[in-house]
């Protein structure tokens, strides 16, 4: 049976403001019959590098933790931290970057809650039922623990997967440092010498002891280190890193094995913003013009479908003038505007694969409210 997917529009008057549009979306898609009683609710966002103005506003949050607390339920907001160097890699400097970025507990209606802990090290590894990269998911513990799973996510190109929407919020985004770590590289950790300071705090987390210390500098044998990526969440000096060695495919084949591992029996309802479209991911602390102009606001239960609800949408959308798609093109529209804006890039291959492991079929039933 096809996946229900909602779709309103961007256009406003008196007494419908945007906020109101996602509560009604939120209530037509269905959200209002989960039972929510005194249940622990994540609500996934990405907070934005600081610098990028891409991300969604605190104010969409707001309106969707108000709705759960309406149902009786206990929401709180909550991203992972990060695997590469930037202000996301910790939990102190990510509260921050969030609180920089408009995020409190005013702002959004409810606490904020770094889910994999203080360095990303603190996980539950969940099963990938049929997984055929990954047996296990390395979650966050706060989404792991939480009992429902709300995703607010916003549409855009990525240099890696070729977009980015729920399944990436999902299974990127509530993956833990050595989650990330697994998702993005098939082999192992590297030590960059100039920057390590001898300090020894990476060494007691290695189960492997595969890590010691040589002229004052960490070494790492790779034949017993078996790229869990603990030690990378340990370095204080970002000397040691992933090498991002994993091929694309493979990278958003392991995303949709992560997103069915964290979605499996729990409810899960997902909420995307297609505003600020920009080419590349909100990661960055800068955000480029979009490429094509606001579409709306989609919600669905099915991750899958809404992903590609979203693609298909924005493929009918004009380019904006002066954008790196426009440039790319010369002014004429392409079949696929995200293998133009990121090219190499596959983005059908997370589709693919979701049917393959039974994730979700792709069918689907746009209804517009």
């Amino acid at each position: 049976m096809a996946s229900k997917v909602y779709f309103t529009d961007m256009r406003t008057k008196d007494g419908n403001g945007l906020l109101n549009k996602i509560y009604n979306l939120m209530k037509e898609a269905g959200l209002d019959k989960v039972d929510m009683e005194k249940k622990f609710v994540a609500i996934k966002v990405h907070f934005g590098e600081y610098g990028n103005l891409s991300y969604p506003k605190p104010q969409y949050v707001k309106i969707i933790s108000d709705f759960v607390k309406s149902k009786g339920g206990m929401p709180f907001i909550t991203d992972c931290n990060t695997l590469y160097v930037g202000m996301r890699k910790n939990a102190v400097e990510h509260m921050q970057c969030a609180e920089l970025n408009g995020f409190n507990s005013v702002t959004t209606g409810c606490p904020t809650i770094i889910a994999d802990g203080l360095k990303g090290s603190d996980d539950v590894e969940l099963p990938v039922k049929d997984g055929i990269y990954t047996k296990t998911a390395k979650i966050g513990r706060a989404i792991a623990d939480a009992d429902i799973i709300i995703t607010l996510n916003h549409f855009k190109g990525h240099e890696v997967t070729g977009f980015g929407g729920a399944l990436k919020n999902l299974g990127m985004g509530c993956a833990s440092r050595r989650g990330k770590m697994e998702l993005h590289t098939s082999g192992k950790p590297a030590i960059k010498k100039d920057l390590c300071k001898g300090c020894g705090k990476c060494r007691p987390v290695c189960a492997q002891e595969a890590l010691s210390m040589e002229d004052k500098k960490m070494s790492l044998d790779e034949s017993k280190c078996v790229g869990c990526g603990r030690c990378i969440a340990m370095c204080p000096f970002d000397a040691i890193y992933a090498q991002y060695d994993e091929k694309m495919d493979v990278v958003n084949a392991k995303i949709v094995e992560y997103t069915k591992a964290i979605i499996d029996g729990k409810p899960n309802f997902n909420i995307t913003l297609m505003t600020d479209i920009s080419p590349t991911c909100d990661c960055h602390d800068h955000n480029d013009l979009p490429i094509i102009p606001n579409v709306g606001f989609l919600a669905s239960f099915d991750p899958v479908a809404l992903d590609l609800a979203c693609i298909e949408l924005a493929q009918q959308q004009p380019m904006l003038q002066g954008s790196v798609l426009f440039k790319e093109t010369g002014g004429k529209k392409p079949e696929d505007i995200l293998a133009v804006v990121n090219k190499g890039t596959h983005w059908q291959s997370h589709f693919e694969h979701a049917k393959k492991i039974g994730l979700g079929d792709c069918s689907y039933d746009l209804i517009k409210i």
